[in-house]
């Protein structure tokens, strides 16, 4: 029953990912214009990555809990707070990326775009199995 009941759930789980992916780069959108435009207005590249990344969090929330991951009623308080942790640590893993990149001569909207990935992956997981596990 088990291999059946997988079976009937991985097409959703395939959704769900494409949704999630989708979000993102509407979220990656909104962050990566920012993050020019503040580089472009004299921010170092770190503060830039802070700026960038805290508007694309608004931008993601906002499409995942209307389109990603079904709340019901709506998001809890603990998943608020769960989400911005995870997009704290997804912050943090950018911000630590593009300032030692920078530091070694990457360009910095190279070095913003080489953190995408790790970060990507990172807080879907604690986002899918943790944050909305019950979604």
């Amino acid at each position: 029953m088990d291999d059946r009941l997988r079976a009937l759930a991985a097409p959703i789980a395939r959704l769900m990912f494409a949704r999630y992916l989708l979000a993102s780069i509407g979220a990656l959108a909104g962050d990566f214009i920012l993050f020019l435009l503040l580089g472009r207005l004299g921010l170092p590249p770190v503060a830039a990555a802070f700026g960038g990344y805290a508007a694309g969090l608004a931008i993601h929330w906002a499409i995942s809990v209307r389109y990603v991951f079904d709340t019901g009623a709506g998001p809890s308080h603990g998943q608020r707070l769960a989400f911005i942790a995870s997009a704290l640590l997804g912050m943090g893993m950018t911000m630590a990326m593009v300032g030692a990149l920078s530091v070694v001569g990457v360009a910095p909207a190279l070095a913003k775009l080489l953190s995408v990935p790790a970060s990507f992956l990172t807080v879907y997981a604690i986002r899918k199995y943790g944050v909305f596990a019950r979604a």
